[in-house]
């Protein structure tokens, strides 16, 4: 007998606007556009506070982000709550939303970060660099794989 599924949620921000700041909405509609079973995608500006709960209505959680330093092609990691509640009125960091989730709806979601990496974010306009589209075609590969394959361990690289 095959154990049920996991419900995922794959939640994309960033400014699309804002040149490779876009790469986690971008990684969430190539994810949806797949309509992978168990998969919810969601997409915005900035995590908020009310993200909490929707945290805590599914067992994985994977916040996908450009990130604006370190190596590419990406990285993936566990989220561990923070109880720091030092977060302004409009966003949140994903640390704060698992603990929030933790705290108030008892959630034990199991949450990842996905920083794809990018390197132009000081101009406006809706494009990504070649460089970051090579990241994100990674990243979406990696993530497609760990999802269907339930498998959250997988190496990054």
């Amino acid at each position: 007998m095959k154990a049920s599924q996991p419900k995922i949620l794959l939640l994309g921000y960033g400014n699309p606007g804002r040149l490779d700041d876009g790469l986690g909405p971008e990684l969430a509609e190539r994810i949806e556009k797949k309509n992978l079973p168990n998969v919810t995608v969601d997409a915005d500006y900035q995590l908020m506070v009310e993200d909490a709960a929707v945290i805590a209505e599914n067992d994985i959680v994977i916040f996908a982000d450009a990130a604006v330093d370190g190596d590419g092609p990406f990285y993936f990691k566990p989220v561990i709550g923070k109880n720091e509640m030092s977060f302004s009125s409009h966003s949140a960091e994903p640390e704060q939303l698992v603990a929030l989730a933790e705290k108030l709806f008892g959630a034990k979601t199991k949450c990842y970060i996905l920083g794809i990496r990018g390197y132009e974010f000081n101009e406006f306009g809706q494009r990504l660099c070649d460089r970051a589209k090579t990241n994100l075609e990674k990243a979406d590969e990696f993530i497609t794989r760990a999802i269907t394959e339930n498998d959250f361990e997988l190496k990054n690289k």
